[in-house]
């Protein structure tokens, strides 16, 4: 159902060995965390972390580990998480930033533009905020902004003018009512580009729904609090605001000498898994040891 994005990387980087800790605070379907799993036997432990209880459900029924510790919770309480379950001497620490291919083809919430589906997008269904309710009843302005910031959409203004004027019509509910909005706000040869035309905007909601970026501005001090030293912290972003933010974090702590930089650039995935695996195409690995 989904393939974890730069494993081969991950695991000649993170080198996990028998014995060792790992947490994976976006556990998602445990792709990268099996095989760590595999290679800390007999006794080391990975502590999975994920927002989505239905997620946390499914993967509880088709991993059977005593050694996997399953926590539903939003990485951004990382420290807490790791004190409630007494979790510590951790080696290896990994960010994947990306959802799961079952997000968008089997969740039905709407993160998807290609389907009918209700504008949800929460990752964390006890949540109050919705996409169908930032489109219906954020102001014009506050829409320019995500999706100027967040999408880095150069047709905002248009497209949110245009999703104002048809919400006072008709109330925006479904993923295809907004696709043929932006659709319509757009340039024709915008919709034939490489990307599709509504990625950006439905990418911009979607940060905007769970506050995406504030939580792993949250998260990355205290990933590096928990690591022991010599531990490292793996992090997998799928666009530049995301990579800038862990990028500028890293370099900064670099400055203050609390770690070492392994990753000079960021590793992306080779032409071989991106035909295997289209999504992981804007995926970007950075990798630090701390100090």
């Amino acid at each position: 159902m989904h393939k974890p994005v730069l494993l081969k990387e991950i695991l000649e980087y993170l080198d996990p060995k028998p014995g060792e800790n790992f947490i994976d605070c976006t556990f998602g379907f445990g792709g990268h965390s099996k095989e760590i799993l595999e290679r800390i036997k007999p006794n080391g432990k990975v502590l999975g972390i994920d927002q989505d209880e239905r997620i946390i459900n499914l993967a509880k029924k088709s991993i059977k580990d005593e050694r996997l510790i399953l926590v539903k919770g939003n990485f951004k309480e990382l420290e807490k998480i790791v004190k409630e379950n007494k979790f510590y001497q951790i080696k290896g620490i990994l960010i994947d930033l990306g959802l799961s291919s079952w997000h968008f083809d089997k969740s039905n919430r709407g993160f998807s533009f290609k389907g009918e589906e209700l504008l949800d997008m929460r990752l964390n269904s006890e949540t109050e905020l919705t996409a169908e309710k930032i489109i219906n009843k954020w102001p014009e302005n506050e829409l320019i902004k995500i999706f100027k910031e967040y999408g880095e959409e150069r047709y905002s203004k248009s497209i949110a003018k245009s999703i104002c004027r048809n919400r006072m019509v008709k109330r925006i509910e479904r993923t295809n009512q907004l696709r043929d909005i932006i659709e319509r706000s757009v340039p024709n040869k915008y919709k034939h580009s490489k990307i599709h035309f509504a990625t950006k905007i439905f990418q911009a909601i979607r940060i905007a729904v769970n506050d995406e970026l504030n939580n792993l501005i949250q998260t990355l001090p205290q990933a590096l609090s928990v690591l022991e030293s010599k531990g490292k912290l793996a992090v997998i972003s799928f666009h530049s605001l995301e990579d800038r933010i862990v990028k500028h974090f890293f370099k900064d702590e670099f400055r203050k000498e609390n770690l070492e930089i392994l990753t000079k650039k960021p590793i992306i995935p080779s032409e071989d898994e991106i035909i295997s695996n289209l999504r992981s195409r804007s995926a970007k690995l950075r990798i630090i040891k701390k100090i």
